[in-house]
């Protein structure tokens, strides 16, 4: 019989099974939704049911680049916990996750989840297997590859942030460089071309505000504003920071004594953007015993 996506989806999203699982499932119970669950469940296909609304903010940012330096790829893999994080079945799977992407190069993490692993199954379905095996919900949140016209350089900061950035010019050491400051110094933007108009009158329109009601004649209002606005710049654009390892100098006045070039950069930091819940361990005790009251 005919499943519609929509009730594929509705499954999928109410025991985390892969959507192959939960389709065979409804067409087995023919489409009855609640019999499909039950089915998943003797199954132990629905073992991440309640797991898979929970937050998963750790875990790792995982790089894979080919060998001839000039692909690569960058992937975030989230759990719950930090001590999840280090386990060696997570850790197998972010790696293989990460490596099936530089080499399928897949347009996003639905497609990248469908791809086969190793073992035959997809992605998707293996992680389906790891949470019922740890425990906790499992998440690949996101991807993104990067194809060099110059240096492809990496940096990988205690497993957290993830930097791939494409170099014109210079050398390796500098490529290396610039890749931990991109991942110490958090740039939105290569340069000032690069931010948004909107953006730019967003933060205009603030600064103006805060510039009027300091009671300033207009002639200082707009200087003081367009100066502000240059500092803003240069906190947000990566040629208008001071380099990490040499703050008297801008990455900008670095690369232009290295004749070198940023083309682009990708930066990921785990659990950056997820907002996560902030536990009372006395308040949840204390709800606990009121409800047993």
């Amino acid at each position: 019989m005919s499943i519609s996506a929509s009730v594929v989806k509705e499954l999928r999203e109410r025991t985390g099974a892969g959507m192959m699982e939960c389709k065979s499932a409804l067409v087995e119970a023919n489409g009855d939704i609640e019999a499909a669950l039950d089915i998943l469940r003797k199954r132990g296909q629905a073992k991440a049911d309640k797991k898979a609304s929970r937050i998963a903010a750790e875990g790792r940012v995982e790089l894979a680049m080919d060998v001839a330096g000039k692909n690569g790829v960058i992937v975030e893999i989230n759990c719950e916990t930090d001590f999840v994080a280090r386990d060696d079945s997570f850790l197998a799977f972010a790696r293989e996750v990460a490596q099936t992407a530089l080499d399928k190069q897949p347009a996003d993490v639905a497609a990248l989840l469908l791809l086969p692993a190793k073992s035959g199954a997809t992605l998707d379905s293996v992680r389906q297997d790891l949470i019922a095996k740890i425990g906790e919900n499992i998440t690949v949140r996101r991807l993104e590859g990067l194809q060099a016209t110059g240096r492809l350089g990496s940096y990988i900061h205690g497993s957290r942030i993830g930097v791939l950035v494409d170099v014109t010019g210079g050398d390796d050491e500098l490529v290396r460089d610039l890749a931990m400051h991109v991942a110490a110094s958090r740039p939105q933007f290569v340069t000032i071309d690069e931010v948004p108009a909107v953006t730019v009158e967003r933060e205009r329109g603030i600064l103006a505000e805060q510039a009027v009601q300091e009671n300033k004649p207009p002639e200082i209002t707009t200087k003081m504003v367009e100066g502000r606005l240059r500092k803003f710049f240069n906190e947000i654009t990566l040629v208008g920071q001071p380099f990490v390892k040499d703050p008297d100098v801008t990455v900008g006045k670095l690369l232009e004594k290295r004749k070198a070039t940023v083309r682009r950069f990708v930066r990921f930091e785990v659990g950056e953007g997820i907002e996560k819940k902030a536990a009372n361990f006395a308040d949840e005790v204390r709800a606990q015993l009121e409800a047993h009251a």
